[in-house]
Protein backbone atom coordinates (compact mmCIF):
# COMPACT_ATOMS: atom_id res chain seq x y z
CA UNK A 1 0.00 0.00 0.00
CA UNK A 2 0.91 3.75 -0.56
CA UNK A 3 2.67 5.51 2.03
CA UNK A 4 2.06 9.26 0.99
CA UNK A 5 -1.35 9.90 -1.68
CA UNK A 6 -1.84 13.58 -3.26
CA UNK A 7 -5.40 14.24 -3.55
CA UNK A 8 -5.46 16.57 -6.92
CA UNK A 9 -8.98 17.93 -5.74
CA UNK A 10 -10.47 20.27 -3.23
CA UNK A 11 -13.71 20.75 -1.27
CA UNK A 12 -15.89 17.59 -0.08
CA UNK A 13 -14.12 14.97 -2.33
CA UNK A 14 -10.97 15.84 -1.29
CA UNK A 15 -12.25 15.42 2.41
CA UNK A 16 -13.69 11.87 1.62
CA UNK A 17 -10.30 10.72 0.07
CA UNK A 18 -8.33 12.22 3.28
CA UNK A 19 -10.68 10.20 5.79
CA UNK A 20 -9.78 6.63 4.05
CA UNK A 21 -6.20 7.43 3.58
CA UNK A 22 -6.38 8.01 7.53
CA UNK A 23 -8.18 4.42 8.52
CA UNK A 24 -5.16 3.16 6.10
CA UNK A 25 -2.66 4.89 7.82
CA UNK A 26 -1.62 6.74 4.84
CA UNK A 27 -0.01 10.12 4.45
CA UNK A 28 -2.24 12.98 2.97
CA UNK A 29 -1.23 15.62 0.57
CA UNK A 30 -3.30 18.93 -0.27
CA UNK A 31 -3.39 21.14 -3.15
CA UNK A 32 -5.18 24.59 -2.91
CA UNK A 33 -5.96 27.81 -5.15
CA UNK A 34 -4.14 31.42 -3.50
CA UNK A 35 -7.57 31.79 -1.65
CA UNK A 36 -8.30 28.46 0.01
CA UNK A 37 -5.04 28.75 2.08
CA UNK A 38 -7.87 28.18 5.64
CA UNK A 39 -10.29 25.56 3.31
CA UNK A 40 -11.47 22.51 5.16
CA UNK A 41 -9.53 20.37 3.06
CA UNK A 42 -6.01 22.12 3.30
CA UNK A 43 -6.61 21.71 7.43
CA UNK A 44 -7.70 18.38 7.38
CA UNK A 45 -4.35 17.41 5.09
CA UNK A 46 -0.65 16.01 6.59
CA UNK A 47 0.89 18.38 3.84
CA UNK A 48 -0.41 21.17 1.68
CA UNK A 49 1.10 23.10 -1.51
CA UNK A 50 -0.04 26.19 -2.92
CA UNK A 51 -0.32 25.87 -6.75
CA UNK A 52 0.08 29.07 -8.47
CA UNK A 53 -2.44 30.27 -10.92
CA UNK A 54 -3.90 33.39 -12.61
CA UNK A 55 -7.34 32.50 -12.00
CA UNK A 56 -8.31 30.56 -8.75
CA UNK A 57 -10.21 27.64 -10.48
CA UNK A 58 -6.95 27.40 -12.68
CA UNK A 59 -4.72 25.87 -9.98
CA UNK A 60 -6.52 22.73 -10.17
CA UNK A 61 -6.10 22.19 -13.89
CA UNK A 62 -2.17 23.37 -13.89
CA UNK A 63 -0.99 19.52 -14.77
CA UNK A 64 2.66 19.94 -14.50
CA UNK A 65 2.21 21.98 -11.57
CA UNK A 66 0.30 19.38 -9.82
CA UNK A 67 3.00 16.46 -10.60
CA UNK A 68 5.60 18.67 -9.52
CA UNK A 69 3.87 19.20 -6.17
CA UNK A 70 3.13 15.55 -5.95
CA UNK A 71 7.41 15.14 -6.45
CA UNK A 72 8.40 17.89 -3.80
CA UNK A 73 6.02 16.04 -1.28
CA UNK A 74 7.30 12.83 -1.86
CA UNK A 75 3.93 11.56 -2.75
CA UNK A 76 4.14 8.10 -4.49
CA UNK A 77 0.63 8.25 -5.88
CA UNK A 78 -1.80 10.67 -6.88
CA UNK A 79 -5.71 10.18 -6.82
CA UNK A 80 -7.86 13.01 -8.50
CA UNK A 81 -10.86 12.55 -7.13
CA UNK A 82 -13.73 14.09 -9.86
CA UNK A 83 -13.81 16.81 -12.06
CA UNK A 84 -10.92 18.78 -12.68
CA UNK A 85 -8.23 16.57 -13.97
CA UNK A 86 -9.67 13.31 -12.92
CA UNK A 87 -10.99 12.07 -16.48
CA UNK A 88 -7.46 13.89 -18.05
CA UNK A 89 -5.83 10.91 -20.37
CA UNK A 90 -2.49 12.76 -20.48
CA UNK A 91 -2.88 13.78 -16.61
CA UNK A 92 -3.10 10.24 -15.99
CA UNK A 93 0.18 9.18 -18.21
CA UNK A 94 2.18 12.28 -17.04
CA UNK A 95 1.62 11.05 -13.29
CA UNK A 96 2.82 7.20 -14.54
CA UNK A 97 5.69 8.33 -16.35
CA UNK A 98 6.72 10.66 -13.45
CA UNK A 99 7.16 7.28 -11.41
CA UNK A 100 4.11 7.69 -9.00
CA UNK A 101 0.54 5.75 -9.10
CA UNK A 102 -2.38 6.69 -10.88
CA UNK A 103 -5.05 5.93 -8.86
CA UNK A 104 -8.03 4.99 -11.66
CA UNK A 105 -8.14 3.40 -14.79
CA UNK A 106 -5.27 3.70 -17.10
CA UNK A 107 -4.84 6.54 -19.79
CA UNK A 108 -5.51 4.66 -22.59
CA UNK A 109 -9.17 3.76 -20.29
CA UNK A 110 -9.41 7.43 -19.92
CA UNK A 111 -8.85 8.66 -23.82
CA UNK A 112 -10.83 5.98 -25.02
CA UNK A 113 -13.97 6.26 -22.98
CA UNK A 114 -13.72 9.91 -22.57
CA UNK A 115 -14.40 10.47 -26.77
CA UNK A 116 -18.17 10.14 -26.23
CA UNK A 117 -18.10 9.01 -30.51
CA UNK A 118 -15.40 6.32 -29.80
CA UNK A 119 -16.67 5.12 -26.54
CA UNK A 120 -20.58 4.77 -28.26
CA UNK A 121 -18.92 3.12 -31.18
CA UNK A 122 -17.19 0.45 -29.17
CA UNK A 123 -19.66 -0.36 -26.61
CA UNK A 124 -21.90 -0.81 -30.00
CA UNK A 125 -19.43 -3.18 -31.11
CA UNK A 126 -19.13 -5.20 -28.21
CA UNK A 127 -22.69 -5.42 -27.99
CA UNK A 128 -24.34 -2.89 -25.74
CA UNK A 129 -27.46 -1.15 -26.99
CA UNK A 130 -26.54 2.00 -28.19
CA UNK A 131 -29.25 5.02 -29.49
CA UNK A 132 -29.98 5.80 -32.92
CA UNK A 133 -27.59 8.50 -33.74
CA UNK A 134 -23.63 9.48 -34.46
CA UNK A 135 -21.43 11.75 -34.84
CA UNK A 136 -20.93 15.21 -36.95
CA UNK A 137 -18.53 17.58 -37.53
CA UNK A 138 -20.74 20.33 -38.88
CA UNK A 139 -24.34 21.61 -38.34
CA UNK A 140 -25.31 21.02 -42.13
CA UNK A 141 -24.16 17.57 -40.93
CA UNK A 142 -26.04 17.34 -38.17
CA UNK A 143 -29.87 18.51 -39.30
CA UNK A 144 -28.79 15.60 -42.30
CA UNK A 145 -28.86 13.27 -39.36
CA UNK A 146 -31.77 14.75 -37.69
CA UNK A 147 -33.97 14.31 -40.69
CA UNK A 148 -32.81 10.80 -40.57
CA UNK A 149 -33.05 9.70 -36.71
CA UNK A 150 -35.94 12.18 -36.43
CA UNK A 151 -37.31 14.63 -33.51
CA UNK A 152 -36.38 15.10 -30.60
CA UNK A 153 -32.97 15.20 -30.34
CA UNK A 154 -29.85 15.39 -28.18
CA UNK A 155 -26.82 17.13 -28.81
CA UNK A 156 -23.75 17.07 -26.91
CA UNK A 157 -20.16 17.58 -27.02
CA UNK A 158 -17.97 14.39 -27.97
CA UNK A 159 -15.10 15.71 -25.51
CA UNK A 160 -17.56 16.85 -22.65
CA UNK A 161 -18.74 15.47 -19.13
CA UNK A 162 -21.03 16.00 -16.78
CA UNK A 163 -24.19 17.79 -18.49
CA UNK A 164 -22.25 20.47 -19.20
CA UNK A 165 -23.24 21.85 -22.91
CA UNK A 166 -25.81 19.59 -23.60
CA UNK A 167 -28.83 20.56 -25.89
CA UNK A 168 -32.16 19.48 -26.51
CA UNK A 169 -34.03 20.17 -29.89
CA UNK A 170 -37.51 19.34 -30.49
CA UNK A 171 -37.78 21.36 -34.12
CA UNK A 172 -36.12 20.31 -37.10
CA UNK A 173 -35.81 24.21 -37.97
CA UNK A 174 -33.89 24.64 -34.67
CA UNK A 175 -31.21 22.16 -35.01
CA UNK A 176 -28.83 24.47 -37.39
CA UNK A 177 -28.41 27.15 -35.05
CA UNK A 178 -28.52 24.83 -31.66
CA UNK A 179 -25.63 22.54 -33.17
CA UNK A 180 -23.82 26.00 -34.09
CA UNK A 181 -24.26 26.90 -30.61
CA UNK A 182 -23.01 23.38 -28.75
CA UNK A 183 -20.40 23.18 -31.08
CA UNK A 184 -19.08 26.86 -30.32
CA UNK A 185 -19.16 26.18 -26.59
CA UNK A 186 -17.91 22.45 -27.24
CA UNK A 187 -15.09 23.89 -28.66
CA UNK A 188 -13.87 27.02 -26.04
CA UNK A 189 -14.68 24.16 -22.86
CA UNK A 190 -13.11 21.23 -24.08
CA UNK A 191 -11.04 21.76 -26.70
CA UNK A 192 -13.31 19.90 -29.42
CA UNK A 193 -16.36 21.07 -31.56
CA UNK A 194 -17.03 17.96 -32.56
CA UNK A 195 -20.74 16.66 -31.71
CA UNK A 196 -22.44 14.03 -30.58
CA UNK A 197 -26.57 13.99 -32.25
CA UNK A 198 -28.70 11.23 -30.78
CA UNK A 199 -32.48 10.48 -30.45
CA UNK A 200 -33.75 12.27 -27.23
CA UNK A 201 -35.66 9.63 -24.84
CA UNK A 202 -37.14 12.52 -22.72
CA UNK A 203 -39.49 10.33 -20.62
CA UNK A 204 -36.35 7.85 -19.87
CA UNK A 205 -34.95 7.26 -16.46
CA UNK A 206 -31.06 7.99 -16.09
CA UNK A 207 -29.69 4.45 -14.45
CA UNK A 208 -25.89 3.90 -13.85
CA UNK A 209 -24.00 0.59 -13.00
CA UNK A 210 -20.86 0.62 -10.11
CA UNK A 211 -18.28 -1.00 -12.00
CA UNK A 212 -14.70 -2.22 -10.40
CA UNK A 213 -12.47 -4.27 -13.17
CA UNK A 214 -9.70 -6.39 -10.93
CA UNK A 215 -6.28 -8.04 -11.41
CA UNK A 216 -7.71 -10.98 -13.05
CA UNK A 217 -9.07 -8.76 -15.96
CA UNK A 218 -12.92 -9.38 -15.00
CA UNK A 219 -14.95 -6.22 -14.19
CA UNK A 220 -17.78 -6.67 -12.04
CA UNK A 221 -20.97 -4.24 -11.15
CA UNK A 222 -20.97 -3.36 -7.52
CA UNK A 223 -24.43 -1.64 -7.34
CA UNK A 224 -26.50 0.52 -10.01
CA UNK A 225 -28.36 4.25 -9.18
CA UNK A 226 -31.08 5.80 -10.28
CA UNK A 227 -30.01 9.69 -11.17
CA UNK A 228 -33.02 10.45 -13.15
CA UNK A 229 -33.32 13.96 -11.15
CA UNK A 230 -31.59 16.62 -12.65
CA UNK A 231 -31.18 20.22 -13.23
CA UNK A 232 -29.41 21.22 -16.28
CA UNK A 233 -28.63 18.18 -17.08
CA UNK A 234 -26.80 17.73 -14.08
CA UNK A 235 -27.92 15.28 -10.82
CA UNK A 236 -29.25 16.91 -7.83
CA UNK A 237 -30.69 13.25 -6.30
CA UNK A 238 -29.94 9.81 -6.43
CA UNK A 239 -30.73 6.61 -5.30
CA UNK A 240 -29.25 3.12 -4.81
CA UNK A 241 -30.24 0.65 -5.56
CA UNK A 242 -32.59 1.78 -8.59
CA UNK A 243 -36.38 1.80 -7.46
CA UNK A 244 -38.86 0.10 -9.95
CA UNK A 245 -36.42 -1.58 -11.68
CA UNK A 246 -37.50 -5.75 -13.21
CA UNK A 247 -35.11 -8.29 -12.07
CA UNK A 248 -34.58 -9.37 -15.25
CA UNK A 249 -34.27 -5.59 -16.69
CA UNK A 250 -30.98 -5.17 -13.57
CA UNK A 251 -29.53 -8.37 -14.93
CA UNK A 252 -29.08 -7.59 -18.66
CA UNK A 253 -27.93 -4.13 -17.93
CA UNK A 254 -25.18 -5.58 -15.10
CA UNK A 255 -24.42 -8.22 -17.75
CA UNK A 256 -23.80 -5.70 -20.61
CA UNK A 257 -21.68 -3.59 -18.82
CA UNK A 258 -19.51 -6.69 -17.13
CA UNK A 259 -19.06 -8.18 -20.70
CA UNK A 260 -18.50 -4.84 -22.40
CA UNK A 261 -15.79 -3.54 -20.57
CA UNK A 262 -14.35 -6.47 -19.38
CA UNK A 263 -13.16 -6.93 -23.03
CA UNK A 264 -12.09 -3.80 -22.95
CA UNK A 265 -9.34 -4.57 -20.56
CA UNK A 266 -11.07 -1.72 -17.97
CA UNK A 267 -9.19 -1.94 -14.08
CA UNK A 268 -10.16 0.38 -10.97
CA UNK A 269 -13.80 1.93 -10.56
CA UNK A 270 -16.03 3.26 -13.35
CA UNK A 271 -19.77 4.34 -13.77
CA UNK A 272 -21.93 3.04 -17.06
CA UNK A 273 -24.63 5.54 -17.49
CA UNK A 274 -27.32 4.35 -19.61
CA UNK A 275 -31.07 5.85 -20.04
CA UNK A 276 -34.12 2.82 -19.10
CA UNK A 277 -37.16 3.34 -21.09
CA UNK A 278 -39.34 0.48 -19.85
CA UNK A 279 -37.39 -2.74 -20.43
CA UNK A 280 -35.02 -1.28 -22.81
CA UNK A 281 -31.65 0.51 -22.04
CA UNK A 282 -29.13 2.44 -24.79
CA UNK A 283 -25.70 3.44 -23.68
CA UNK A 284 -25.21 6.90 -22.71
CA UNK A 285 -21.15 7.20 -21.38
CA UNK A 286 -18.83 5.67 -19.20
CA UNK A 287 -17.41 7.62 -16.26
CA UNK A 288 -14.10 6.99 -15.41
CA UNK A 289 -13.32 7.93 -12.19
CA UNK A 290 -14.81 7.95 -8.67
CA UNK A 291 -18.89 9.34 -9.11
CA UNK A 292 -19.76 12.00 -7.33
CA UNK A 293 -22.58 9.72 -5.49
CA UNK A 294 -20.21 7.33 -4.40
CA UNK A 295 -21.63 7.11 -0.94
CA UNK A 296 -24.88 5.34 -1.20
CA UNK A 297 -23.31 2.50 -3.28
CA UNK A 298 -21.21 2.09 -0.07
CA UNK A 299 -24.00 2.40 2.61
CA UNK A 300 -26.22 -0.47 0.66
CA UNK A 301 -23.01 -2.47 -0.36
CA UNK A 302 -20.77 -1.48 3.16
CA UNK A 303 -17.57 -1.07 1.35
CA UNK A 304 -15.52 1.93 0.92
CA UNK A 305 -14.91 2.59 -2.73
CA UNK A 306 -12.10 4.75 -2.46
CA UNK A 307 -10.14 2.09 -0.59
CA UNK A 308 -10.91 -0.39 -3.30
CA UNK A 309 -9.48 2.17 -5.70
CA UNK A 310 -6.62 2.40 -3.49
CA UNK A 311 -6.39 -1.37 -3.43
CA UNK A 312 -6.69 -1.95 -6.98
CA UNK A 313 -4.30 0.25 -7.31
CA UNK A 314 -1.54 -0.96 -5.16
CA UNK A 315 -1.98 -4.15 -7.09
CA UNK A 316 -3.82 -5.65 -3.47
CA UNK A 317 -6.82 -7.99 -2.68
CA UNK A 318 -10.09 -5.88 -3.03
CA UNK A 319 -10.88 -6.94 0.51
CA UNK A 320 -14.12 -8.42 -0.34
CA UNK A 321 -15.57 -10.77 -3.19
CA UNK A 322 -17.26 -9.02 -6.11
CA UNK A 323 -18.93 -12.05 -7.35
CA UNK A 324 -20.75 -12.18 -4.06
CA UNK A 325 -21.23 -8.72 -3.09
CA UNK A 326 -24.78 -8.41 -1.62
CA UNK A 327 -26.85 -4.97 -0.69
CA UNK A 328 -28.84 -4.22 2.47
CA UNK A 329 -31.19 -1.53 2.32
CA UNK A 330 -31.77 1.73 0.62
CA UNK A 331 -29.89 4.79 0.12
CA UNK A 332 -30.48 8.65 -0.94
CA UNK A 333 -28.23 11.30 -1.73
CA UNK A 334 -29.70 14.72 -2.28
CA UNK A 335 -26.80 17.40 -3.38
CA UNK A 336 -27.06 20.46 -1.38
CA UNK A 337 -25.49 23.47 -3.52
CA UNK A 338 -25.27 27.30 -2.90
CA UNK A 339 -27.60 28.61 -5.32
CA UNK A 340 -30.95 30.16 -6.04
CA UNK A 341 -33.52 26.94 -5.27
CA UNK A 342 -36.00 28.24 -8.11
CA UNK A 343 -33.82 29.24 -11.45
CA UNK A 344 -30.74 27.10 -10.10
CA UNK A 345 -28.36 30.17 -10.79
CA UNK A 346 -24.98 29.93 -8.11
CA UNK A 347 -24.28 32.22 -5.35
CA UNK A 348 -21.98 32.40 -2.93
CA UNK A 349 -21.04 34.09 0.80
CA UNK A 350 -19.88 33.29 4.14
CA UNK A 351 -21.32 30.42 6.05
CA UNK A 352 -23.02 31.93 9.05
CA UNK A 353 -25.02 29.41 10.22
CA UNK A 354 -24.43 25.35 9.35
CA UNK A 355 -25.77 22.49 11.53
CA UNK A 356 -25.54 19.57 9.80
CA UNK A 357 -28.57 16.27 10.39
CA UNK A 358 -27.77 13.70 12.94
CA UNK A 359 -29.36 10.52 13.64
CA UNK A 360 -29.31 6.52 12.60
CA UNK A 361 -28.67 6.34 8.40
CA UNK A 362 -27.03 9.56 8.06
CA UNK A 363 -24.22 11.04 6.58
CA UNK A 364 -23.11 13.67 5.48
CA UNK A 365 -19.99 14.69 3.08
CA UNK A 366 -18.79 18.47 3.29
CA UNK A 367 -16.55 20.88 2.14
CA UNK A 368 -17.73 23.71 3.57
CA UNK A 369 -18.16 24.53 7.68
CA UNK A 370 -19.45 27.79 9.24
CA UNK A 371 -17.78 30.82 8.79
CA UNK A 372 -16.38 29.58 4.93
CA UNK A 373 -16.65 31.54 2.18
CA UNK A 374 -18.33 29.66 -0.97
CA UNK A 375 -17.02 31.77 -4.36
CA UNK A 376 -18.38 31.27 -7.59
CA UNK A 377 -14.79 30.17 -8.40
CA UNK A 378 -15.89 26.73 -8.23
CA UNK A 379 -18.92 24.55 -8.91
CA UNK A 380 -21.75 25.55 -5.48
CA UNK A 381 -22.15 21.94 -4.43
CA UNK A 382 -21.07 22.68 -0.88
CA UNK A 383 -22.34 19.28 0.55
CA UNK A 384 -23.80 15.59 0.05
CA UNK A 385 -26.73 14.74 2.59
CA UNK A 386 -26.91 10.68 2.31
CA UNK A 387 -29.26 8.48 4.41
CA UNK A 388 -29.87 4.67 4.71
CA UNK A 389 -32.82 2.88 5.66
CA UNK A 390 -33.69 -0.54 5.84
CA UNK A 391 -36.14 -0.30 3.22
CA UNK A 392 -36.74 2.40 0.65
CA UNK A 393 -39.76 4.08 2.51
CA UNK A 394 -37.92 4.21 6.07
CA UNK A 395 -34.39 6.26 3.95
CA UNK A 396 -37.11 8.48 2.17
CA UNK A 397 -38.66 8.93 5.61
CA UNK A 398 -34.96 9.65 7.27
CA UNK A 399 -34.25 11.87 3.98
CA UNK A 400 -36.86 14.02 4.14
CA UNK A 401 -36.29 14.38 8.22
CA UNK A 402 -32.84 15.03 7.62
CA UNK A 403 -33.56 17.49 4.76
CA UNK A 404 -35.97 19.46 7.31
CA UNK A 405 -32.93 19.36 10.16
CA UNK A 406 -30.08 20.68 8.27
CA UNK A 407 -29.08 24.57 8.60
CA UNK A 408 -27.87 26.87 6.56
CA UNK A 409 -27.47 30.76 6.53
CA UNK A 410 -25.70 33.04 4.28
CA UNK A 411 -25.28 31.82 0.81
CA UNK A 412 -28.42 30.74 -0.77
CA UNK A 413 -29.27 27.32 -0.97
CA UNK A 414 -31.15 24.34 -2.49
CA UNK A 415 -32.80 22.88 0.82
CA UNK A 416 -36.34 24.01 -0.42
CA UNK A 417 -35.60 22.20 -3.72
CA UNK A 418 -34.68 19.00 -2.20
CA UNK A 419 -37.63 19.46 0.29
CA UNK A 420 -39.77 19.67 -2.85
CA UNK A 421 -38.40 16.59 -4.84
CA UNK A 422 -38.85 14.56 -1.83
CA UNK A 423 -42.73 14.98 -1.15
CA UNK A 424 -43.58 14.77 -5.15
CA UNK A 425 -45.76 11.67 -5.14
CA UNK A 426 -43.89 10.38 -8.44
CA UNK A 427 -40.55 10.43 -6.44
CA UNK A 428 -42.62 8.87 -3.37
CA UNK A 429 -43.59 5.43 -5.32
CA UNK A 430 -40.48 5.61 -7.51
CA UNK A 431 -42.87 5.93 -10.62
CA UNK A 432 -40.17 9.33 -11.73
CA UNK A 433 -38.14 9.78 -14.60
CA UNK A 434 -35.52 12.54 -15.97
CA UNK A 435 -38.75 14.90 -16.16
CA UNK A 436 -39.33 15.43 -12.77
CA UNK A 437 -37.58 18.59 -12.62
CA UNK A 438 -39.02 20.19 -15.28
CA UNK A 439 -42.32 19.21 -14.02
CA UNK A 440 -41.30 20.99 -10.77
CA UNK A 441 -40.54 24.06 -12.18
CA UNK A 442 -43.94 24.35 -14.46
CA UNK A 443 -46.38 23.55 -11.36
CA UNK A 444 -44.14 26.04 -10.10
CA UNK A 445 -44.52 28.58 -12.60
CA UNK A 446 -47.61 27.91 -12.89
CA UNK A 447 -48.40 29.06 -8.86
CA UNK A 448 -46.60 31.86 -9.24
CA UNK A 449 -48.33 33.31 -12.16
Amino acid sequence: MFRRVLVANRGEIARRIFRTLRALGIESVAIHSSIEELAAHVAEAGMAIEIAASHPSRAYLHLHEVIAAAKASGADAIHPGYGFLSENADFAQAVTDAGMVWIGPSAASIRLLGDKAAARREMARLGFPVARGGEVSTAAEAVALGRIIGMPLMLKAVAGGGGIGMQVVTDISQLAAAAEKVSAHAERFFGSSALLVERYLGQARHIELQVAGFADGIVHVLGDRDCSVQRRFQKVVEEAPAANLSDALRQRMHRAAESALSSLGYRNLGTVECLVDGEDFVFLEVNTRLQVEHPITEMVTGIDLVETQLRIAAGEDPGFNPASLGQSGHAIELRIYAEDPVRFLPGGGEITTWKEPVGDGIRVDAGYRRGDVVTTHFDPLMAKLCVWGADRPQALSRARAAVADFEISGPRHNLPFLARVLNEPSFGDGAYDTGLVGNIQRQTATVGA
